[in-house]
């Protein structure tokens, strides 16, 4: 499962931030996940409990945000989105398209706690 990979280096990602804004743990990681970027957002779920054991992200939240494909058509220029499994134009049907978004896996957010140290 090629998802524990990647936990595993958002994990790395996750405490790298946190370590830089000197939080003590992680409540939350959003991410955002295309429908083309070749990860399983479940598979994603199911991998974060394991990759995030023994971090500063132990107990945090996984939190998935799913991006839309959107594509350019280089007949008319046309932004619109697609379907995953269709990439033509929304509004000339042409196939000729650059691929805008949808591709991607992006740490969107970290929601970090500092407790105060009196």
């Amino acid at each position: 499962m090629h998802e524990l990979a990647v936990c595993q280096g958002l994990m790395r990602e996750v405490e790298r931030v946190a370590r830089a804004a000197g939080a003590d743990r992680v409540v939350a990681v959003t991410v955002r996940i295309g429908p083309l970027s070749g990860v399983e957002p479940q598979l994603l779920e199911s991998a974060f409990p394991l990759a995030s054991a023994g971090t500063v992200a132990a107990d945090s939240r996984l939190l998935i945000e799913h991006a839309p494909v959107r594509v350019r058509c280089q007949r008319c220029g046309g932004e619109s989105q697609a379907a995953s499994n269709r990439l033509v134009c929304g509004y000339c049907g042409h196939w000729r398209v650059q691929v805008l978004s949808g591709e991607e896996l992006l740490l969107a957010r970290v929601e970090l706690l500092r407790e105060c140290h009196a």
